[in-house]
């Protein structure tokens, strides 16, 4: 039996959906060669019977390929396609509202509810000029449009965050020392709580994310 296979070549043309599906699968599963059909079946997408036909050596060489679309650094997604409809990263970082921030800080590490971070950050774009645009006003309830959007996307928004904030802990802990403030009260502010995960166990939890996507950081 002759089958045809589509193999991504790219992550953007793997969704959010289909990595949150096959997360599920790597949780409860163990056994190397049927997380790998699994993989087949979810990212080529085809049928488990059809995956089983394969040969080993294709079948091995197909799930080579689809890890190594984990292991680079891609640059930041501003915009993208799901349908019809065009979205773009947040254009404003520094104007997000606290809402906004609260659930970005809370759901950004969370693959369960990883569309609902991503929802903060994408959203369908209202007007366009050249390389600027504005996106609509965040709206909560409309993360499930964002299942079917490319993990690229997901991957880079994650990592530049992952960045961002080694960048904002070295800057805050550089200018504290120059000015002979480090206190302990504001070395404690800067790893509390009080500003949701804090800064450093916030870049900790993306850093895990990351390895989780068998990403090397170094």
């Amino acid at each position: 039996m002759k089958l045809n296979i589509k193999i991504p070549t790219s992550l953007n043309e793997i969704t959010l959906r289909q990595y949150k599906r096959f997360l599920k699968i790597q949780e409860s599963e163990k056994n190397t060669r049927f997380l790998n059909a699994k993989m087949i079946e979810i990212f080529c997408g085809i049928r488990l019977d059809e995956v089983m036909l394969l040969k080993v050596s294709d079948a091995e060489e197909i799930s080579n390929i689809l890890t190594e679309l984990f292991e680079g650094k891609p640059s930041l997604v501003t915009k993208f396609k799901i349908g019809k409809v065009e979205y773009g990263f947040q254009p404003q970082l520094d104007d997000i509202s606290l809402g906004e921030y609260i659930d970005l800080d809370t759901f950004i590490g969370d693959w369960d509810n990883m569309e609902k971070a991503m929802n903060v950050l994408y959203r369908p774009i209202i007007v366009k000029l050249k390389d600027k645009y504005n996106i609509e006003e965040y709206k909560v309830g409309t993360e499930q449009n964002l299942l079917d959007m490319p993990m690229d996307a997901v991957l880079s928004s994650i990592f530049f965050f992952w960045n961002l904030g080694l960048e904002l802990s070295e800057t805050m802990m550089n200018c504290l020392e120059e000015e002979g403030e480090t206190t302990e009260a504001l070395t404690q502010y800067l790893n509390s709580q009080a500003n949701g995960a804090g800064i450093n166990q916030f870049s900790d939890l993306l850093k895990e994310t990351l390895r989780d996507l068998k990403i090397s950081l170094n």
